[in-house]
């Protein structure tokens, strides 16, 4: 009898139902690149020039010479990594910066810079340790993971639907766990939801989310991942746009996608904050971000802002989507990220492959990312695509989609 892991035999299983997937080497981050399969070791060998609509640099600031100045002035300044747990000796002072600029765009009393956003979500909710989680069925795995980890039980409300998440409360009170003050009968109860939603492109209902939250004692926790940087004057997220940082207990969010760098916060009030250092062990036993990351986060969060540099992303995304509809495609939700709805997982994939073959990277997105039935091409333009590309991703999807027989 053996007792080993049949590795070979899962992989083929992934493959059976197209979902094995494999590295591909990326020339540089940007708008365009070139594109290479996994070398394993040897050298890329990179095809021709490709035109990047896949990445979460909504900015387009990756390769932006202001943040790139500030990482070397971090690197030579403080050092090209912290050298230890933030609480050990890699406190310095651009995490700190980072953090008080991070506080105050978003509203709050501090904030806590964490490796990245995954460790963040899953640092939180388990440190919290709530006894129940009330978590919208689209949030991102790391809150599912967070979940798994540190909630003592997990109930799904409908997407986006906050009727159903003030159900699912009534239901779960009416069961012996009333609330007050935070606290139910059984312990403490935590609502979890992304603000914008990365697969849907559609924003949650915060506002309502607050008030079903607040009628059970609940704390409320919002990911602000895909928001931060693109939506309130002070470039702090949904939350900060609709002025409900008085009103969510905890909001969190990444460095790496419209402030094009590395890394996780979590904003909140004093005794948070204070908290979660202590006791978030994704945050406790991990080495502090590099300072090179948190100082061109920095950077970025600046010039999101003090500049318009997001008036150009809003105005990209409104070419393509209203280029793709007028085609015939449905395109999803109401925000920066723009999903093709395709239907057939086959037919996505194809598609997908079609857009490569004209030198358009954008991706299948099918199950169980998304549900059965509901494939998709996701496309996220940025701040610096130009008109060319923007049209010749557009006459790509036009081309490609006649090709596959969905127009």
């Amino acid at each position: 009898m053996t007792h080993g892991f049949d590795l070979d035999a899962r992989l083929q299983a992934r493959a059976d139902d197209d979902l094995r997937r494999r590295l591909e080497v990326a020339e540089s981050v940007g708008d365009r690149t070139r594109l290479a399969d996994d070398p394993k070791g040897d050298a890329p060998e990179f095809g021709d020039e490709s035109v990047v609509f896949a990445a979460n640099d909504y900015l387009g600031l990756t390769d932006d010479d202001r943040l790139q100045r500030a990482a070397e002035l971090g690197a030579r300044t403080v050092g090209t990594g912290a050298g230890a747990s933030r609480l050990v000796t890699g406190d310095t002072v651009a995490h700190r910066a980072l953090e008080r600029d991070l506080a105050d765009c978003k509203g709050t009393e501090r904030a806590l810079v964490f490796s990245s956003g995954y460790a963040a979500n899953v640092g939180i909710v388990d440190a919290l340790s709530p006894d129940v989680v009330f978590s919208d069925e689209l949030n991102h795995a790391s809150i599912i993971d967070g979940c798994r980890l540190g909630a003592g039980e997990t109930v799904v409300y409908d997407h986006c639907d906050a009727d159903d998440l003030r159900a699912k409360m009534e239901e779960r009170a009416d069961d012996g766990a009333a609330a007050a003050d935070g606290d139910t009968a059984d312990g403490r109860w935590l609502v979890v939801t992304d603000s914008v939603f990365s697969m849907d492109g559609d924003v949650a209902p915060l506002s309502a989310l607050c008030d079903a939250a607040e009628e059970h004692g609940a704390w409320l926790m919002v990911d602000e991942a895909h928001a931060t940087g693109l939506f309130g004057e002070r470039g702090g997220g949904v939350v900060q746009r609709e002025g409900l940082s008085d009103r969510v207990d905890v909001q969190m969010g990444t460095l790496s996608k419209a402030l094009a760098s590395q890394g996780g916060y979590v904003a909140g009030d004093e005794a948070l904050v204070e908290y979660l250092l202590n006791a978030a062990r994704s945050f406790v036993f991990s080495t502090g971000l590099a300072p090179p990351a948190a100082a061109s986060a920095r950077e970025a969060l600046r010039i999101a802002r003090e500049t318009d540099q997001s008036d150009r992303l809003w105005s990209n995304v409104e070419t393509l989507r209203n280029g793709l509809e007028a085609m015939g495609y449905e395109v999803l939700g109401e925000t920066h990220i723009l999903p093709v709805l395709v239907g057939d997982r086959a037919d996505a994939l194809e598609l997908d492959e079609r857009l490569r073959d004209r030198a358009v990277v954008a991706p299948a997105i099918r199950p169980p990312t998304v549900p059965e039935g509901t494939s998709r091409i996701r496309v996220a333009p940025t701040a610096t695509h130009t008109d060319q590309e923007l049209q010749r991703c557009l006459d790509a999807f036009e081309a490609a989609g006649e090709e596959v027989g969905l127009l």
